[in-house]
């Protein structure tokens, strides 16, 4: 048997097992069993923390084992971390992830925090998403399981497929999934089915990569408030509500190729250590 001590995160909902030590550190059958809700300690992913020379970095690993390239609740959970256990020196740093260096900024911290993230620059290039397309996904038509959807495919580091098509709720369930898997994302994409509550105020459930339905997902907010101003649905430069079953965040849209801020709360929730045999 051997102990791993770890610390229970969460971000609107969205819940996270945070470690510090290389994410080589536990096998992904590992990851699976501490993020089991019934069994385990349960979580939507792990956060594996390293810090000490450079910059602080966030490796993530689903609750089904695969790997994520990024995580923006996530993000903000480890930059609460660091911060309240006195890992940095400074309230604004860098931490790396799988989909490069991110600026966060700690506005406010304690055992409920918040923090604003630079996100990386959003990307409609099929290449980039990864997407099997000719050209960027604006509103493009794409079959899903018998259902027409007009989806927009973004990358945010990680793959997003995001609709605003109006669907009933059990519809929306069943489409999940099949989003999320479609042949059209070779590398799987976070389902985003999104809904304007106003000029500047999106509705968003996310089925999620590797995790399935989520109280909230970070850069499929930040990718369903871009593809709303690439498809003249909110403004730039403003800010953008994004209210998710866990609560809201803030994006702001700049212009192509400017990062996307991403402002919003994390919480430390508790601290444990568990037996690993």
């Amino acid at each position: 048997m051997r102990a791993v001590a770890f610390e229970k995160f969460e971000g609107l909902g969205n819940d996270f097992i945070l470690v510090e030590a290389p994410a080589s550190s536990l096998s992904r059958a590992e990851v699976k069993d501490l993020c089991d809700r019934h069994r385990g300690v349960g979580a939507d992913g792990v956060l594996f923390v390293q810090h000490g020379v450079g910059h602080p970095s966030m490796a993530v690993v689903n609750a089904d084992g695969s790997d994520a390239e990024m995580c923006g609740n996530g993000l903000r959970c480890v930059a609460l971390f660091l911060v309240l256990r006195g890992r940095v020196a400074a309230r604004d740093f860098t931490i790396d992830t799988g989909a490069g260096p991110h600026a966060v900024r700690v506005l406010q911290a304690g055992v409920e925090g918040r923090v604003e993230v630079s996100m990386r620059p959003a990307s409609l290039a099929p290449e980039e998403v990864p997407c099997l397309a000719v050209s960027a996904l604006r509103d493009a038509p794409l079959d899903v399981q018998g259902h027409r959807l007009r989806v927009t495919a973004v990358s945010m580091g990680n793959p997003h497929a995001v609709t605003f098509d109006a669907l009933e709720t059990t519809t929306r369930a069943a489409l999940g999934p099949a989003l999320e898997a479609h042949a059209s994302f070779p590398a799987r994409a976070n389902a985003g089915f999104a809904s304007m509550r106003g000029p500047a105020s999106i509705e968003l459930h996310v089925f999620e990569r590797g995790a399935g339905w989520t109280q909230a997902c970070g850069t499929g907010a930040c990718a369903a408030a871009v593809a709303a101003v690439e498809t003249d649905r909110a403004p730039r430069f403003a800010p953008i509500e994004v209210v998710l079953p866990g609560g809201a965040l803030e994006i702001v849209v700049g212009l192509p190729g400017d990062p996307v801020r991403m402002t919003g709360p994390a919480r430390a929730v508790f601290r444990g250590v568990v037996e690993l045999g």
